[in-house]
């Protein structure tokens, strides 16, 4: 006989709110909530299925025994079962055991909704609350500044299982430990925000953290949802943002997780078309379905509302905007008009965005999409998908394959590098090396680097000062900022022991300044979105392969003068055109001594003239160092 008593945290405008789609705060409903009732302590449990005759909470409250806790169906066929068990509290460990109508199907699943989970492999969830006491307010109250578009964003981008180890444990770091050690390290560097590879919990390592089981908990790996919550105090109170990595694009197929989670296509699109992931193995959400929609939105809400994130990066947009990515003719079906564009997908995302910038209007949201699929990250009422920003896959992926060339070939390439300013500006850019492009054979990111050792480090250098010159923000996956020659393997740590080496401690020092000169110089982030902010002195001169041009920022005195040279010959005597009188003061030189450069180049200050070049009434000569890049102000 159950001993559920009948209990419910909805109310009918939830109920509503739920099948209409709308509701974005189901976590606070669904799951598992210690609460009292009737002066009796005990748990609450809701659960979604409706395609189930019968479910039961088994536990180890109960020896895992069916119908000892047998959850009543709600009776206004929202398909919500619910009830209140008593005497089950925290860190008790259950599952659903969902008895379908479809052919008398069974199955034991995992809380969609649980707020932790057990450390894999084991597969269940456990009933959690904590109290922690967050000390952030400083920073919530200055974010939106923090995070805005026209403000500095350098991101370094971190899995947590592979950052640090403890070698003579054979362990990752806790999240306790990250709190001082990681937090530590990113202060140091000066990167403005770290963004985690997914921390949500997933059953198997390989997958990175991409194919989630557990939406709404931390992984346990590292710790307590309570010791998650300290590392993202600890960023605040040092003034770094954090961002998480979201998979709405997909889940896997693990008995446990939420495939076919009620006997039937629940959470995914019944249509094999629609529902299942080639690429991954994985099934695909249906986003046309409403209450799929609230729980997608509700999960992103949720970690912006409970974890204090700073935005989320929304993981393979792509596979999401269209029907037949990855998919051959014949096996996708075209929508409505024809089109190949996933129309309840595109809705989801504009829905998604909308509420997030609503609810919190200081955040970000970043979308990982490497089409062309026009304004991702424009307005949703001017007709965009509403993302903050979109990763820059083609400037990544043009400026990687020029700089893998030997540089006497570059000249023959150098709209490589100018492509990138013809778009530049259709969408909020972020310019990324992540960790996409230091896996699967290839290599890390001086491996692609030609020449001897002296010349591929002098070509990493030169490479993060074009890009942390170039519009846009930035993200730099962990190891590329102290050059690790490996590629990246999740299951060891970064090669840290290559810092006893001037190499390799020269790029983190290089890294260090350019957050510095990035963050320090208006004209490198006030209108890093627009064409107003930047303007080119010198785009063709493939002969020497130099670029020359200028940044700009609220006013007219901030702007910065940046040159580049990508060939391992000096550019002595090298002539640019300015926009007004003075001296050329030199902020920043690549080839300094200190990040493992010759030290040659160094020129404290340089006088323009009014000799007219580059179609400008001044100029000045100046000397750009062999593979290397000088940032000036103009004095």
């Amino acid at each position: 006989m159950s001993k559920v008593i009948v209990h419910s945290l909805f109310s009918e405008f939830d109920i509503d709110l739920f099948k209409g789609g709308k509701h974005y705060r189901l976590y606070e409903k669904f799951g598992s909530h210690i609460t009292t009732v009737d002066g009796v302590k005990g748990t609450y449990f809701a659960v979604w299925a409706p395609s189930a005759k019968s479910v039961s909470v088994i536990g180890d409250f109960n020896f895992w025994i069916e119908g000892e806790h047998q959850l009543n169906v709600r009776w206004d066929e929202s398909g919500i079962w619910e009830g209140f068990i008593p005497g089950v509290g925290k860190g008790s460990v259950y599952k659903y055991k969902i008895h379908s109508h479809n052919n008398d199907i069974k199955t034991e699943k995992a809380d969609p909704y649980a707020r932790r989970c057990e450390h894999p492999p084991k597969t269940a969830s456990v009933v959690w609350e904590d109290s922690y006491n967050w000390e952030d307010a400083k920073w919530m109250k200055k974010r939106k500044k923090n995070n805005a578009i026209d403000a500095p964003f350098s991101v370094y981008e971190v899995h947590l299982g592979s950052w640090k180890r403890r070698v003579e444990e054979d362990r990752s770091l806790s999240y306790t430990e990250l709190a001082d050690e990681l937090v530590a390290y990113v202060k140091e560097m000066n990167f403005t925000h770290v963004e985690l590879m997914p921390i949500m919990e997933y059953p198997y390592d390989p997958s990175w953290g991409y194919q989630l089981t557990g939406y709404f908990a931390p992984t346990s790996r590292f710790g307590y949802p309570e010791e998650f919550k300290l590392l993202v105090d600890k960023l605040h109170q040092n003034d770094i943002g954090i961002l998480l990595d979201w998979v709405p694009s997909h889940f896997p197929e693990d008995a446990h997780g939420l495939g076919f989670f009620d006997g039937s296509c629940l959470y995914e699109h019944p249509d094999k078309r629609k529902g299942y992931h080639p690429d991954w193995k994985s099934l695909i959400f249906n986003y046309g379905r409403n209450e799929v929609k609230s729980f997608l939105i509700s999960n992103a809400i949720f970690w912006l509302d409970q974890y204090h994130a700073d935005g989320l990066r929304v993981d393979a947009v792509a596979s999401m905007l269209f029907l037949d990515y990855s998919r051959e003719e014949g096996e996708w079906e075209p929508n409505m008009y024809g089109g190949r564009e996933n129309l309840e997908a595109i809705t989801f995302m504009k829905e998604l965005n909308e509420e997030v910038y609503k609810s919190f209007p200081d955040v970000q949201t970043i979308a990982e999409e490497s089409t062309s699929f026009p304004m991702v990250s424009k307005p949703t009422f001017i007709g965009g998908l509403g993302f903050g920003m979109k990763w820059m896959m083609g400037w990544m992926h043009d400026t990687l394959q020029y700089f893998a060339k030997e540089p006497i070939y570059r000249k023959h390439h150098q709209d490589d590098l100018t492509f990138s300013m013809t778009y530049a500006f259709t969408e909020n850019f972020m310019l990324p090396l992540s960790h996409d492009e230091v896996v699967y054979g290839k290599k890390s990111i001086i491996g692609r680097m030609p020449g001897d050792e002296w010349q591929q480090f002098a070509n990493l250098r030169l490479l993060y000062s074009y890009m942390f010159t170039h519009p846009g923000t930035n993200l730099l996956f962990m190891g590329a900022e102290f050059g690790q020659r490996e590629e990246w393997n999740f299951q060891s740590s970064l090669d840290w022991h290559l810092l006893q080496y001037n190499y390799h401690s020269g790029i983190k020092h290089l890294i260090t300044d350019l957050n510095l000169l990035y963050k320090t110089y208006p004209a490198l982030y006030e209108k890093q979105f627009s064409g107003d902010g930047f303007e080119w002195i010198s785009y063709d001169d493939h002969e020497n392969s130099v670029l020359a041009y200028i940044r700009k920022g609220n006013k007219k005195k901030d702007s910065l003068v940046i040159a580049c040279n990508f060939t391992p010959v000096p550019r002595n005597s090298y002539r640019i055109g300015l926009p007004n009188k003075g001296k050329l003061v030199q902020l920043f030189n690549s080839d300094s001594k200190s990040y493992g450069g010759t030290g040659d180049f160094d020129v404290s200050k340089t006088l323009i003239e009014d000799k007219d070049w580059h179609y400008r009434s001044y100029s000045a000569e100046i000397n750009i160092p062999p593979l290397g890049a000088i940032v000036f102000k103009i004095e």
